[in-house]
């Protein structure tokens, strides 16, 4: 019994967020947990795929490698290697909405994270050798997660697909042809276009105190200045309906055929998105839900088969099913299968077993994707850049009130036909 109290404990609480806000912009989000002596510091910045000039796909990615080629206060590597050297590490990403750069170091370094992330935050130098050699690095990194992966290429192409004419159709990473086209002077006016405080938030959280730290960022921040309308958002067109569409992927590197079905829908907070994340585990919870029990255990015609739902966007994005097809059988009738499963669930509610068990499941993901200082950090600015860093309290709400008929109802709203682009992979012999 304690130990299922201590599970369910959390369920109804979250960290507690203290907010500033400097004069330039720039907002600092504290979690404190003293736990153990360890602190996290993340800058967010609102800049990712979704802002990216045509012809410039990847620049954010593109420009997310240079902030760790050094300023004039610290050559390249020297970022990492001071962290490092005090017994830290950091990192970053990019996603289609936002840029993070993050350190997890012992609390009495933090000072060092503070003054390493203003630095670069106005002093970046964009050295047009730096430019070149990370250039390379960067087209190799497209060739061996997308060219090289035919799977992982084909929801690129079926997502494309599915969402042009908005943003959101360019990969993160971007188009070869467009990586290579970037240039020194494209970085730096992307740079000084959204890398600035009134364009970014700090989070920390661990063992950090906003009394002793708050004065240190003032020191190494507040002298920034704003862009201001420097800072411009593309204006986003929503993806055109034509009915459903199809891509299909011939490749010599894939062994087996898969399908993809991706479904234009919602992102958080949208009322339907809870229904469409618990819609998303009954589908593809586990080996026990009905995708992976139709396909794989009953009927075998799949090694695989998955449902996804990525619902904290800064637009609307995409719901997506997916199957292996197993050797032998018909991508054909796999997709069948994808489809009859569809039907079914809009046709008929869920069952109460699978409703509760799917809103468990969302429960303790999300529960347990928080469990440490930076995760929790993590959570805070994946909603602050969805909308607001309050809304995360609304979430586990929003999920527990989901009922069996919302959810076939998102399936009939959603997972129609004319709102469908379905992409095949099909191996091809080499020549052939």
């Amino acid at each position: 019994m304690f130990i299922f109290l201590l599970i369910l404990a959390p369920l109804s609480a979250s960290a507690a967020v203290e907010e500033f806000k400097l004069d330039n912009g720039l907002r600092i989000l504290f979690i404190e947990d003293h736990r153990i002596p360890i602190a996290n510091f993340q800058i967010w910045y609102r800049v990712g795929s979704i802002d990216e000039p045509a012809g410039k796909s990847g620049i954010s990615h593109f420009l997310e490698h240079m902030m760790f080629k050094g300023t004039p206060r610290f050559g390249s590597k020297t970022f990492s290697l001071l962290v490092q050297k005090k017994g830290g590490i950091d990192n970053a990403f990019t996603t289609r909405n936002y840029t993070m750069y993050y350190q997890k170091i012992p609390s009495d370094a933090i000072k060092l994270s503070i003054a390493l992330e203003a630095d670069r935050m106005k002093n970046l130098m964009l050295q047009p050798a730096d430019v070149e050699a990370e250039r390379g690095v960067i087209m190799e990194e497209r060739r061996m997660r997308y060219e090289d992966d035919p799977q992982r290429l084909l929801y690129e192409k079926v997502a494309a697909a599915a969402m042009r004419p908005h943003p959101y159709y360019r990969p993160v990473i971007g188009w070869m042809e467009e990586i290579a086209s970037i240039s020194r002077d494209d970085l730096a006016g992307y740079y000084g276009a959204y890398y600035s405080p009134d364009n970014a938030f700090v989070i920390l959280s661990g063992d950090v105190k906003p009394a002793e730290i708050m004065p240190l960022i003032k020191k190494e921040f507040g002298a920034i200045p704003p862009a201001g309308a420097r800072i411009r958002r593309p204006e986003t067109t929503q993806p055109l309906k034509e009915g459903a569409r199809t891509v299909r992927l011939d490749s010599e590197a894939a062994r087996l055929q898969s399908v993809v079905m991706v479904f234009n829908a919602p992102s958080f907070p949208h009322r339907d998105h809870f229904a469409l994340d618990i819609l998303s585990s009954i589908l593809s919870g586990g080996k026990s839900t009905r995708l992976y029990r139709s396909l794989v255990y009953e009927k075998k015609i799949a090694i695989n088969a998955d449902a996804y739902y990525e619902g904290l966007n800064r637009d609307p994005f995409l719901f997506a099913l997916s199957a292996t097809v197993a050797p032998g059988k018909d991508i054909r009738e796999v997709e069948k299968a994808l489809t009859d499963e569809i039907r079914l669930i809009a046709s008929k509610p869920p069952t109460t077993e699978e409703l509760r068990k799917a809103i468990n499941q969302a429960e303790a993901g999300f529960i347990f994707a928080r469990d440490s200082s930076y995760s929790e950090a993590l959570y805070t600015g994946m909603f602050e850049m969805a909308g607001g860093w309050r809304l995360k309290d609304k979430y586990l709400e929003g999920i527990r009130n989901v009922t069996a008929e919302q959810v076939s109802a998102a399936a009939r709203r959603y997972l129609t036909e004319e709102n469908r682009t379905t992409g095949y992979l099909i191996p091809k012999k080499a020549g052939k």
